[in-house]
């Protein structure tokens, strides 16, 4: 090492210093901003705290102020974990073209993604603690504490792949954030090795929930191989979907650059995955139609109603016809290039996946019962309620992350040391300086 940078590794501060004031300084840009902000938060506020209390009243009251019964179980929670399982997931369709393919467009927003999952990981995990009915006995499913049942159950996959996966997303911003705000370059051991496995592990997410559901034999509407690349291909539909409009607010919100790039790469995604995820729904409907399988009751029902039941069927085709209209929109260059229109079919292609992947999917499973009964699900006040709070809180989480990362990924905001470059050394321990 020479004296130079033995120098400047002594005049470099103690982490023991600089760490608290990253987190103080971080909690300032939380706090700090316009009218517009406070607005923002305070109606977001307001939804979450009439959730919260609406979720007060149903652990104090039970179970039965909710829609779900002993024919229904899973309702409108789980369908709205399934949908936000997906939306983490979408997010790695940022992370593949910023490491994999070295897009440097993409790389400088790329924490948007990151950020993006780790707020739809902590209302997915919301969404699960909801659906219990005794979520004081959470404390069942922890490993050395309860019984775990891991490798055994398919629930206990699920849980390691969930946390797991925030767990990395908040070690991989947590580090990138913490050398922008010194001005150091990132150290690649700290964190190349976790995006990577954070690709592998995105996938795995998804894939495990829908194997939650295919794996129950009892529930032949699920029982389909195609479930699995359905779940991924809508979930890299309503990721981008997403974080191509939530570019757009930053875009016009804030001093961070947001090049035209990363929007464009992601809109070339959704040209794909748009379409692959209605030619799979199209397959499995003539699947269950033309071949009459042990499934084509559920069918039925959510499709064209059955037995004058059809609570379901305008719910199926407005999002079916929502996802159609987006894929218009997506594949004609010219409406592409109108913005508003384009936004539009952005939030109707968003909508379109969260009743498809929602109502679409988890009502049909048990609809008939195993008994063939026909016993409709209709979401209470309540459910609605402790969903829209959910989803605020998820939306609160997301843009105080980006209300501190940008300014300090973006170099607006740091510790007073100089910027680094791509060829700068990377951040390492400092070595003893060498002897006079």
């Amino acid at each position: 090492m020479s004296r130079k940078t033995a120098k400047e590794s002594e005049e470099r501060p103690k982490h023991w210093v600089s760490y608290p004031r990253f987190l103080w300084r971080s909690l300032a840009l939380a706090t700090d901003g316009s009218w517009a902000f406070y607005a923002w938060m305070t109606g977001l506020t307001a939804i979450a705290l009439v959730g919260a209390n609406a979720w007060a009243g149903q652990v104090a009251s039970g179970m039965g102020v909710t829609g779900m019964s002993d024919h229904v179980s899973w309702g409108l929670y789980i369908a709205n974990f399934t949908f936000a399982v997906g939306l983490a997931a979408g997010g790695v369709m940022m992370v593949i073209p910023a490491y994999l393919y070295h897009d440097d467009e993409m790389h400088d927003v790329v924490i948007v993604g990151e950020l993006l999952a780790i707020a739809a990981l902590i209302v997915s995990l919301g969404f699960v603690v909801a659906d219990l009915g005794r979520p004081d006995r959470f404390w069942h499913l922890l490993p050395g504490i309860g019984r775990f049942n891991w490798p055994i159950s398919m629930l206990t996959w699920d849980v390691v792949v969930l946390n797991g996966y925030l767990l990395l997303n908040l070690h991989i911003c947590g580090y990138l954030l913490y050398m922008r705000f010194l001005g150091r370059k990132p150290n690649p051991k700290w964190y190349v090795p976790f995006v990577f496995l954070s690709v592998i592990w995105a996938i795995s997410v998804h894939t495990v929930t829908a194997f939650l559901y295919s794996g129950l034999g009892g529930r032949p509407f699920w029982n389909s191989a195609l479930l699995a690349p359905r779940f991924l291909a809508s979930a890299f539909v309503t990721g981008p979907a997403f974080i191509v409009l939530a570019l757009q607010v930053v875009r016009r919100t804030t001093r961070f650059r947001v090049p035209e790039g990363p929007i464009q790469t992601l809109l070339k995604i959704m040209r794909v995955t748009v379409l692959v995820n209605l030619f799979m729904a199209g397959a499995e409907v003539f699947t269950e139609f033309y071949t009459g399988s042990s499934h084509v009751a559920a069918a039925r029902y959510l499709y064209v109603g059955l037995h004058g039941k059809s609570a379901l069927v305008p719910w199926i085709w407005t999002g079916l016809a929502f996802n159609v209209f987006a894929a218009i929109v997506l594949h004609t260059p010219k409406l592409v290039a109108k913005r508003p229109l384009l936004n539009l079919a952005l939030v109707l292609v968003f909508s379109g996946v969260w009743i498809e992947k929602g109502m679409g999917l988890i009502i049909p499973g048990f609809v008939p019962s195993t008994m063939h009964e026909l016993v409709e699900y209709y979401p209470t006040l309540t459910e609605w309620k402790v969903t829209a709070g959910l989803w605020a809180v998820g939306m609160m989480v997301f843009t105080i992350a980006l209300k501190v990362a940008l300014p300090i990924f973006g170099g607006e905001v740091g510790a007073g040391e100089r910027s680094w470059k791509r060829d700068d050394t990377p951040d390492s321990e400092p070595e003893p300086a060498p002897a006079e």
